[in-house]
């Protein structure tokens, strides 16, 4: 291990197979993991599983004891929820994100990087949660894009029948050509 405490958030609705490359990246490189779950206030489209329920299905892909969990609610204020993060963090030897945005607040603050950094090419899934969530809501081979434990889980805690019955048409909707316009 080379890096003492490596930090990463993302919103993990759901733990996809992508999430867990790059977390089993950082636990290759980092004595300590500190994880943050982005959103976790939010239950809608986006974000289908509250952020408790998201931090049941997240907690199998990290290293055992070696890992610290953080709930970060969206604040709508930037700096602000930079500053939050900061607090809960602590020192971070190394940062990871793929979101501009979030890089931009974290920068200067701790080394940030790209998570593909992390990976080399055979190693890396392209997947994203939209993806996830579109299989899902066709009731299709959405469990081939997540880790297998995050598929027994999603399934015995009824979550997916629920994100199919709360969520399901407005997903495939998003996800429909657009309709002519008619002048």
């Amino acid at each position: 291990m080379t890096t003492g405490r490596a930090g990463f958030v993302a919103r993990f609705r759901p733990p996809h197979l992508g999430h867990a490359a790059i977390l089993a990246a950082l636990a290759r490189e980092a004595e300590t993991l500190v994880v943050g779950i982005g959103s976790s206030n939010r239950r809608d489209l986006d974000n289908p599983f509250s952020g408790e329920e998201t931090a049941d299905l997240l907690r199998p892909l990290l290293p055992e004891g070696r890992f610290e969990l953080h709930l970060l609610p969206d604040l709508y204020d930037g700096p602000r929820w930079a500053a939050m993060v900061r607090e809960r963090f602590g020192e971070i030897d190394r940062f990871v994100t793929a979101n501009p945005y979030v890089r931009s607040l974290v920068e200067g603050f701790w080394t940030v990087d790209h998570p593909l950094s992390l990976l080399a090419p055979s190693e890396r899934v392209a997947v994203d949660g939209k993806a996830v969530r579109r299989e899902m809501a066709r009731g299709e081979g959405w469990e081939r894009l997540v880790p297998a434990e995050v598929a027994r889980a999603l399934k015995a805690r009824g979550l997916v029948r629920r994100f199919r019955e709360e969520f399901g048409l407005e997903t495939l909707a998003r996800e429909a050509p657009a309709a002519p316009r008619i002048e």
